[in-house]
């Protein structure tokens, strides 16, 4: 039983009724319906769901609401006049009111996101574990919930449907009754939820204003594929217990793509809140080169699925990873071409978001001007245990002048890619004097280069952010390398002389190694200051001058 019978009354209106938590630029928070967050999106920093991936899957919503609601843009010129327009979401209001009965999260016929009247074979009600992210099934994690969750009120359980479409869990499921996939009652593994496959990326703005019209893709961009007849979820039929009879067709474009029913869902519930959820697979979609739909994930070339599939190329999302900060991958994403592919005229190893195509679009025809900030915002979960359980949540984000995007004028963000590579071969020489010292005392050298390495990174961090921060238009682009490598030289030096004064007595005395030289503290220290000098030029590695706006080192450590 639902709990609440049909037609008695029994609502929750997401257009109307408070649901999507936000974070104001005064720095509070709140709730507000969809309604409320356009109109009041440039007083909105962000969203702040109860995951980042919640805030990811959330967005994604809102843009598809936009892009329905304005039909397109058509074009850049479109979506310039959008962009100097005081409220560009005017066409919402009235689109979410000839739509409201599809935003009803409790509708007996038209459920939001789910499927009126759902069952299993055998009548199942889940726990709402199934669908809340933070209480994996069996293990909680980080979690205030223990041991599990109860009960939602309905704004919260909105959310966490919003993501199950996006992020669900993989793994054998109850079969929906009617679902002709059905095995004795089950379904088995179909994969996680479509965003669930996707390294998230999308650039974020000083307001969810900017941030919604910057992830606003125009129909023209020619990177991204959109039918004529694309439209989201609550603007086709309602979904019944198996595959969509289209799906050979689709996606049809991003709001097809942003609301992909990726699972049947009915959520139990009374009048009070969701008490239960029935969770079946819905509309398995494969992520192999779907790089032409889906613009809010970088891409890499699979060899191996070129061989198994027998074509080429073969592209998937490019995963995060959560050892490496965003800043470390920063040519995935400002390059828009790799370059050594296309001197061998085969296809690029790796394609850049095509979110920030977009953005790099704006910025060459002048449509944003050169010195406009943004963040390139991280976003992903990583899944263990054949995808069965979120083991991590990826979160981070780079920010930027957009004239790193610049496609014309690369020199900017060739800098910046340049100066991650100084970064990786100090952080490298400092990896390789750990190694030293440790084979100098008799140690074991792996755990002393993984520690050392982990803290030259940690060192790097926030004086790399705060450099690329700071690189304008007006600036040199190679003067500013040449800052950042001293910066880096400096940094890197001092934590090479800590770790030759903790290297201990064994160290100094040192040993003959089995390569047949002789090694020591010293002469790992000598080796270090030469290799660290011919990566990274500049001043002496123990000069304290710090260049203006340099973090100082206690504050990196903090």
């Amino acid at each position: 039983m639902n709990g609440a019978a049909p037609g008695d009354g029994v609502s929750f209106d997401l257009t109307s009724r408070p649901w999507l938590p936000v974070q104001f630029t005064d720095g509070s928070q709140g709730e507000l319906s969809l309604r409320e967050v356009f109109a009041r999106a440039r007083d909105v920093r962000r969203l702040v769901g109860d995951l980042p991936t919640q805030e990811f899957a959330l967005l994604r919503l809102l843009l598809a609401i936009l892009h329905d609601a304005v039909d397109g843009p058509e074009d850049i010129d479109a979506w310039a006049e959008l962009w100097a327009e005081e409220d560009p979401f005017t066409p919402v209001a009235g689109y979410l009111d000839r739509h409201r009965h599809r935003f009803d999260l409790l509708h007996p016929q038209t459920p939001f996101f789910q499927v009126a009247g759902l069952e299993t074979a055998n009548g199942e009600v889940a726990s709402l574990n199934r669908i809340v992210a933070d209480v994996p099934n069996g293990e909680p994690f980080f979690t205030m919930r223990s041991p599990g969750v109860d009960r939602l009120d309905f704004a919260e359980a909105a959310r966490w449907l919003v993501h199950a479409h996006a992020f669900d869990t993989s793994g054998i499921k109850s079969a929906a009754a009617a679902d002709p996939r059905a095995k004795s009652g089950k379904v088995y593994p179909l994969g996680v939820g479509w965003a669930g496959n996707l390294g998230g990326v999308y650039a974020e703005g000083d307001s969810l204003r900017e941030t919604l019209l910057l992830n606003l893709v125009a129909a023209d961009t020619g990177t991204i594929r959109a039918a004529d007849g694309d439209r989201p979820a609550w603007r086709r039929d309602p979904c019944g217990p198996a595959v969509a009879e289209d799906l050979a067709a689709r996606p049809t474009g991003p709001r097809d793509l942003y609301t992909w029913q990726s699972r049947r869902v009915r959520l139990h519930h009374d009048h009070e809140g969701v008490h239960g959820v029935v969770l079946c697979y819905g509309d398995p979609l494969q992520p192999h080169n779907m790089h032409r739909d889906e613009p809010m994930t970088g891409w890499r070339r699979s060899l191996a699925q070129e061989k198994k599939r027998g074509e080429s190329p073969v592209y998937l999302p490019r995963e995060h990873d959560p050892a490496r900060a965003a800043w470390r991958g920063l040519a995935g994403l400002l390059a828009p071409r790799d370059q050594a592919a296309a001197g061998r005229q085969e296809p690029d190893a790796f394609l850049r978001p095509r979110i920030l195509d977009w953005v790099a679009r704006l910025v060459s025809e002048r449509v944003l001007p050169r010195e406009h900030f943004l963040r390139a915002r991280i976003v992903g979960a990583l899944y263990g245990t054949q995808q069965s359980v979120v083991d991590e949540v990826v979160d981070d984000g780079v920010a930027m002048s957009v004239v790193l995007l610049h496609e014309s004028d690369r020199r900017f963000g060739q800098a910046a890619i340049d100066a991650v590579d100084d970064a990786d071969k100090a952080v490298r020489i400092l990896g390789d004097l750990a190694e030293s010292l440790a084979r100098a005392a008799g140690a074991d050298p792996e755990p002393r280069r993984s520690a050392a390495r982990d803290l030259g990174y940690g060192t790097l961090d926030a004086p790399f952010r705060h450099w690329l921060g700071h690189l304008r238009p007006d600036h040199d682009p190679r003067n500013e390398r040449r800052r950042w490598q001293q910066q880096a030289r400096r940094l890197i030096g001092r934590l090479g002389d800590r770790l030759v004064e903790e290297a201990g007595t064994a160290a100094w005395e040192g040993r003959i190694t089995d390569r047949g030289g002789w090694l020591n503290a010293a002469s790992a220290d000598l080796r270090f200051r030469s290799e660290l000098g011919k990566a990274l030029p500049g001043p002496s590695a123990t000069d304290e001058t710090s260049d203006p706006g340099e973090p100082t080192t206690e504050k990196v450590h903090a």
